[in-house]
């Protein structure tokens, strides 16, 4: 998926019918390249830092702008005053707020995500958007010692996307050496040792791109987490590699692959496409087409299994 300049992602996201503004898209140009919670008054600072001429409330109207069009997230941490951050490259997330430092730390966790689904699907209740935001004490304010920088939330988001498609590889990799150990059909043993060599191709590949993260940002490894998916934390096969040990046919084997890949797809195309624009959203798609493609292997090499066991001939698409 190519990666959206930030002039694309503003005329993506700007209203119908709207005009555009060498003022305005200066000020959201400005706002796109900070990293945190601005103020409005922070945001007028900086812009008159580069244009004297843009008015308090030219900047005013443009974050109400920005809102609207979905390229600004108004958050309330509590201190009497709106603050707001970009959707540039930005997974939607949820806030840990402490009420001593007033600091912010971000996560994302598909268990919240789920349960605010279900909750309004049970109300019958449309959401425009979703504030998560628990209030406490850090450690840093606990413990008197300095806070550590803080990473970006796309590099996090980036990181933790990887650690995922990395213990689902992983994962992968077990059950399909473990399914070709068992699989008595040579046709269908042919086709689970070459997903398990392509689990090892992709395991490679990811782990390259991790560390090359790693290389462009060192301390990136000892920051705490960002993504919050507890079913997906040892990898998404990892059921399937345990129930394989109760499997007693070839058919049950391919069945049993076939629900792993379905649940993986489905896992990172569905989170996939919830995220704006970033490198973890194109590491989940990415993924997603893979086991597509697996998903699809399978189905044929099950119906073609089927065939075979009745003696019809097999299909050739």
């Amino acid at each position: 998926m190519p990666e959206k300049s930030p002039a694309a992602f503003i005329d993506s996201l700007r209203p119908a019918g709207s005009k555009r503004s060498s003022k305005r898209d200066r000020i959201v140009d400005v706002f796109l390249r900070q990293e945190g919670h601005l103020t409005a008054d922070d945001l007028v600072d900086l812009i008159r830092k580069e244009d004297t001429r843009i008015s308090r409330a030219t900047v005013y109207r443009t974050l109400a702008w920005m809102e609207a069009a979905g390229i600004a997230r108004k958050v309330d941490f509590g201190e009497g005053r709106f603050r707001y951050e970009h959707s540039y490259r930005h997974p939607r997330h949820f806030h840990l707020i402490c009420k001593s430092c007033n600091q912010s730390t971000e996560f994302l966790s598909s268990d919240i995500e789920q349960l605010l689904e279900e909750v309004a699907e049970a109300r019958s209740f449309t959401v425009s958007h979703a504030v998560v935001q628990l209030y406490g004490t850090c450690e840093a304010c606990k413990t008197g010692r300095p806070a550590a920088r803080q990473a970006s939330t796309e590099a996090l988001f980036a990181r933790d996307a990887l650690r995922i498609a990395i213990a689902t590889e992983r994962s992968g990799r077990e059950f399909y050496t473990r399914a070709a150990a068992i699989t008595r059909d040579a046709r269908a043993r042919a086709i689970f040792e070459r997903l398990s060599t392509d689990e090892d191709d992709h395991l490679e590949r990811l782990e390259r791109r991790y560390t090359q993260l790693l290389e462009a940002e060192p301390d990136l490894e000892q920051q705490p987490p960002f993504l919050f998916f507890k079913g997906a934390a040892n990898g998404l096969f990892s059921a399937g590699v345990d129930a394989l040990r109760s499997v007693t046919s070839d058919k049950d084997a391919l069945m049993l692959g076939i629900k792993c890949e379905r649940g993986s797809h489905r896992f990172f195309k569905r989170y996939g496409e919830k995220f704006e624009d970033s490198e973890g959203k194109r590491i989940f798609l990415e993924f997603a087409d893979e086991e597509r493609e697996h998903l699809e292997l399978l189905i044929r090499e099950y119906r073609n299994l089927t065939r075979r066991d009745r003696g019809r001939p097999e299909a050739t698409t």
